[in-house]
């Protein structure tokens, strides 16, 4: 069978990106402009030791969370610029019953029921709000997310009192911190319990969207939602529905990060939704709605993931890494208007 490759660099152009990344911090932080060597870029690199690649999966995680849930809402045209603040509060809300039920908090099963238990009611609450004021109140979804983020940041400073959390059970930190598959030469293990349990959750929520009636109608409201509506859709559900899915996946990222820090942080990923969005649209998913896929998200993770770890090892000031980040979602979003108008 005959691969056209034009059209296969086409189709994957997120994917060469992100191995000419990979690539590129690999040769800046190795010695190989020192000996020119080819073999020094991945034995004298520390960015392709096991360990820093490992990490790099961990800084993957929260973003991911975040960002396959935003995927169901830009693909059903809207935007949700409240998920750091949710992820936030879930967080709080977390840390808080952790430390006030330490009978229940004290043993691993009791800590991830407090962590899922947090995540699903503080996402439902946040994102039926958000799905009503779009659908019922017909408020726009930046105004109505604005709001949350506002609202949800604030309640993070009042449940926790305006401090952080601490005085939790170790066990609170077994789903965020803890690694399976202990060596003599790694004691602490090597693969981070937090990795398997997003790669679940976004697997399920890949194929939510992918091989579903739901996901199918996501992408029909999406493309047209008169024309959905007609044809016999809740499109209003349908919405309401996302943003709930989109609240509760970042609920459940930030409650994955307070597990990890073993501390509920009221300003803890603040900013959070740039790399989500960064994230999102970065992979192809449309902000006109109707186009893009978890799976495909999971790659613009990645890169927004190597950039930051790579310009850490370069020691680049994070200032900068926001102006990096910032300008990949110009990129972004200009080459999507691009594209929307070059087929129209």
């Amino acid at each position: 069978m005959k691969i056209d490759m034009k059209t296969w660099a086409k189709k994957n152009v997120i994917l060469l990106f992100l191995i000419l990344l990979v690539l590129g911090f690999g040769v800046t932080t190795s010695q190989f402009f020192t000996t020119w060597r080819i073999t020094d870029i991945f034995t004298t690199s520390p960015f392709f030791t096991s360990m820093n690649l490992i990490n790099l999966t961990t800084q993957m995680a929260i973003n991911a969370m975040l960002a396959a849930g935003l995927t169901y809402v830009i693909i059903l045209g809207g935007i949700d610029i409240s998920v750091g603040s949710v992820a936030a509060l879930s967080g709080i809300v977390a840390s808080v019953i952790a430390r006030d039920v330490p009978v229940l908090s004290s043993t691993v099963p009791g800590s991830i029921l407090i962590l899922i238990g947090s995540a699903f009611v503080v996402g439902t609450i946040c994102g039926s709000i958000n799905g009503i004021m779009i659908t019922k109140f017909r408020v726009v979804p930046m105004i109505a997310t604005l709001a949350m983020l506002t609202i949800a940041r604030g309640l993070s400073f009042v449940v926790a009192d305006g401090t952080s959390v601490f005085g939790i059970p170790s066990a609170f930190s077994w789903l965020g911190a803890a690694r399976l598959i202990a060596t003599e030469s790694r004691p602490t293990g090597w693969i981070p319990v937090i990795t398997l349990f997003v790669t679940f959750c976004v697997t399920i929520m890949a194929i939510l969207l992918s091989k579903t009636v739901f996901g199918r109608h996501v992408y029909a409201t999406g493309s047209n939602r008169a024309v959905a509506h007609l044809g016999g859709i809740n499109t209003g559900k349908v919405i309401l529905l996302g943003h709930i899915i989109c609240s509760i996946a970042a609920a459940m990222g930030g409650a994955l990060n307070a597990s990890r820090l073993q501390s509920g942080q009221p300003a803890a990923l603040d900013g959070f939704e740039l790399f989500a969005i960064a994230a999102t649209v970065l992979s192809g998913t449309s902000l006109y709605g109707g186009v893009g896929s978890v799976g495909r998200a999971m790659f613009g993770v990645a890169i927004i993931a190597v950039i930051n770890n790579g310009m850490n090892l370069l020691q680049v000031h994070s200032h900068w890494q926001r102006i990096v980040i910032g300008l990949i979602i110009l990129f972004a979003v200009a080459l999507d208007m691009w594209q929307k108008k070059k087929k129209s």
